[in-house]
């Protein structure tokens, strides 16, 4: 299993954003800049974004981009299936049958179990988790993503 680029660089943009200045937007170039992404893919994650209601553009000289509502009500799963979807749906099986039309396990599959139940875990885990919980350095956010994971378990 991998994050994909798309996921990892929209939430960086996500919170990029949510850590500036939320009374002034933060523009696509300085986006850029500082995260070291093309302006064109920037642009393009800042578009999903705004679509799914995360961000807000600002217009005007000072104008970017603002989180659209306070990162505490951000949920990061809900983040990442915006950027990139689910790491497992129940569509899989039907979209990677093999060279038939129809998967051979379709009836009888220990592995869809065993995705189903990464991707439970990864979604009780991530539902946990706002934007919020990310943006204080990385050492308090390691401790307070820890204390979520024991809570979890």
């Amino acid at each position: 299993m991998k994050i994909t680029a798309q996921e990892e660089y929209g939430l960086r943009i996500l919170l990029r954003i949510a850590r500036h200045d939320q009374n002034e937007g933060i523009s696509i170039p300085a986006i850029s800049e500082s995260e070291g992404i093309s302006t064109a893919y920037v642009a393009k994650l800042t578009r999903i974004l705004r679509i799914a209601g995360y961000i807000n553009s600002t217009p005007g000289y000072k104008g970017g981009y603002v989180l659209a509502r306070p990162a505490v009500e951000v949920n990061i799963n809900q983040v990442m299936k915006v950027l990139g979807g689910a790491l497992f749906s129940k569509e899989f099986c039907q979209d990677y049958p093999g060279a038939l039309k129809l998967c051979t396990n379709s009836v009888d599959c220990s592995i869809r179990s065993l995705w189903q139940m990464i991707q439970l875990t990864v979604d009780q885990l991530l539902d946990r988790v706002t934007l919020q919980d990310l943006i204080s350095p990385e050492q308090e956010s390691s401790a307070l993503l820890e204390s979520i994971l024991h809570q979890h378990a």
